[in-house]
C-alpha cells in the first residue's frame, strides 16, 4: 500500500549502492508514491544523502547546490581512470620523496575559488548520455573546467602514501578530482581511496538514519510506518533551515494557495522572519536574496517564493495545498 509520507530523510548511504539504487529501494520499502535524492554520491562512498519523499520532491532543487563536508583518504602514487579506487590503474610513481611539509603546502593551494575539470567517469551528461556510460564504451568526453569553491580543508592525518583529510565545499565539487589534482601537484599522482559525506545542506551525519533501520521500520504495519519514521522524517519547512521564514494568517494563506501574487507589501504584514540556521554566511546571504518559505500558523509549509528580478513582487516556485 502506497503511503502519503511527505518530508526529508537524511540517510547514511552504505557503500556499494548507487544513489538511484538506494532511492528506489527506500521508495519500495516505505511504499511511498514519490521519492528522489538531491544529488548523487558515488557508489563506493558513504554518508549523508538527502531523500525527498512525497510532496517534498518539489524541494529537491533547493538542496542540489548546498554546501557539503566530506572526510576521505587520498592514496598517493597511483592514478586511476576514475580518479578513485574503483578504476583501472593508469600510472604509478614512488612517494618516498614526498614530505609532510609538501603535502600541507599543496593543500593550501586548493582553498577558495578554484577551477576543476570534471572526471570523464561522472553523472554529467553529453547529448543526453551520462559521461560514465560513454567512458565505459571507450568514448570518453572531457567537459570543460568549471568553478567551484573550497570553503575549508584540513589534513587530519598523514601516513604516506595515505592522506586523511576533511573538506567543506560548494555543490558540484568533485572530491575525486581534488584528490587527482593534489596527487598531480605533488608530482606522484594519486586517487581517492575513501570518501564519507558528513554534512549536506545543513544536515549532519548524526541526523541520519541507516538503511537497516529503515528496513526494520518497513516491517511494521502500514499504520505504524509514519510513527516509526517520526524520529527521522524532517517536515518540509524545517528542512529548508537555510531560508528566511514568514508565518501568515489564514486569509493570506488562502491567497497563496489560490495562486494570488504576493508583493513585498504583503510580506511586511507578515510576522518577522523566524529562526533559521544558516549553513554559513555566504549561503545564508545568497538564499535570503533569492528565496523565502511561507508557513501557516501551524508551521506547515505553504509555498516557496522567489523575488522577481528588479521588481517588487514575488513569484511562486512551488505551492503545497493540503
Amino acid at each position: 500500500m502506497q503511503q502519503e509520507i511527505n518530508g526529508i530523510l537524511a540517510v547514511d548511504k552504505p557503500s556499494g549502492m548507487s544513489s538511484a539504487g538506494l532511492t528506489a529501494k527506500i521508495k519500495r520499502l516505505l511504499g511511498v508514491k514519490k521519492a528522489g535524492h538531491t544529488g548523487t554520491l558515488d557508489p563506493f562512498a558513504t554518508g549523508v544523502m538527502l531523500l525527498c519523499l512525497g510532496k517534498a520532491t518539489k524541494l529537491a532543487r533547493f538542496f542540489l547546490h548546498g554546501i557539503k563536508t566530506y572526510e576521505g583518504v587520498i592514496h598517493l602514487g597511483i592514478e586511476t581512470d576514475t580518479h578513485d579506487l574503483t578504476g583501472l590503474i593508469t600510472a604509478t610513481d614512488n612517494t618516498d620523496s614526498i614530505s609532510e611539509d609538501a603535502v600541507f603546502s599543496v593543500f593550501e593551494k586548493f582553498k577558495g575559488t578554484i577551477r576543476q575539470v570534471p572526471p570523464v567517469f561522472s553523472a554529467l551528461k553529453h547529448e543526453g548520455v551520462p559521461l560514465y556510460k560513454l567512458a565505459r564504451m571507450g568514448k570518453p568526453v572531457q567537459k570543460p573546467a568549471r568553478t567551484v569553491h573550497i570553503y575549508d580543508s584540513e589534513i587530519l592525518e598523514i601516513s604516506l602514501p595515505d592522506i586523511r583529510f576533511r573538506v567543506t565545499c560548494s555543490g558540484g565539487t568533485y572530491i575525486r578530482t581534488l584528490s587527482y589534482d593534489v596527487g598531480k601537484a605533488l608530482g606522484c599522482g594519486g586517487h581517492l581511496k575513501i570518501l564519507r559525506r558528513t554534512r549536506n545542506s545543513g544536515f549532519n551525519i548524526k541526523e541520519t538514519v541507516s538503511l537497516s533501520e529503515i528496513e526494520k521500520i518497513a516491517e511494521l504495519e502500514d499504520s505504524d510506518i509514519r510513527k516509526g519514521l517520526s524520529d527521522y522524517l524532517v517536515p518540509m519547512a524545517e528542512a529548508l533551515k537555510f531560508m528566511p521564514e514568514y508565518r501568515v494568517e489564514e486569509n493570506v494563506a488562502k491567497n497563496i494557495l489560490n495562486g494570488i501574487s504576493i508583493c513585498s507589501e504583503d510580506l511586511n504584514e507578515m510576522t518577522e522572519p523566524g529562526h533559521r540556521m544558516a549553513i554559513n554566511d555566504f549561503e545564508a546571504e545568497k538564499t535570503a536574496e533569492e528565496y523565502i518559505k511561507v508557513v501557516n500558523t501551524s508551521g506547515d509549509l505553504l509555498a516557496v517564493l522567489s523575488r522577481e528580478k528588479n521588481q517588487n513582487n514575488y513569484k511562486f516556485c512551488c505551492v503545497f495545498p493540503k
